[in-house]
């Protein structure tokens, strides 16, 4: 999984995302390219429509509406239907798919912005077990805001739907 949060956890008002952070772009950018990227009807909706599908990516969104369609991405309707086998699959948003998808992740890439903000979307809040596992530091933007990236992973097994453990 990967997003950016505010100090607050938030990760979006109004349908975009409160600040930005170039370094960021570029960084989600090539950790995904020639990945799965799995998103919500929203997430995929607050992609400027030059930008969708996300090029170089197999996109994958998630909705509860069946007649929903998404020209250039694969649209599922419940978790069980994303192929989670693949080489490499990111998680990309918005918070409900973050949540459902929080019981079998075992990595996360986080940016944190600091950044006071209101917003009404919030990263998922993570258990004792996860753990930084690499950390930037804090950097300045060329935008002129701070931010540190972290790569959190699980520290204790994560489990599937069907309670089955996986690394």
């Amino acid at each position: 999984m990967i997003w950016a949060e505010a100090r607050d956890g938030t990760i979006g008002k109004d349908g975009s995302i409160p600040w930005r952070v170039p370094e960021d772009q570029v960084m989600f950018r090539e950790l995904t390219m020639g990945a799965t990227v799995v998103m919500g009807r929203a997430t995929w909706d607050s992609l400027p429509a030059r930008f969708r599908p996300l090029t170089g990516r197999r996109n994958v969104v998630l909705t509860r509406d069946p007649s929903w369609t998404a020209p250039g991405a694969e649209v599922v309707h419940e978790i069980a239907e994303v192929d989670v086998s693949a080489r490499q699959v990111w998680v990309i948003g918005g918070a409900a798919i973050y949540t459902a998808f929080l019981p079998v992740a075992t990595h996360i890439v986080r940016t944190r912005v600091d950044l006071g903000v209101s917003g009404d979307v919030r990263a998922p809040s993570l258990g004792d077990d996860w753990r930084v596992d690499r950390d930037t530091g804090w950097m300045t933007s060329s935008s002129g805001l701070r931010y540190v990236t972290q790569e959190l992973v699980r520290a204790r097994k994560a489990v599937t739907p069907g309670g089955a453990k996986i690394d």
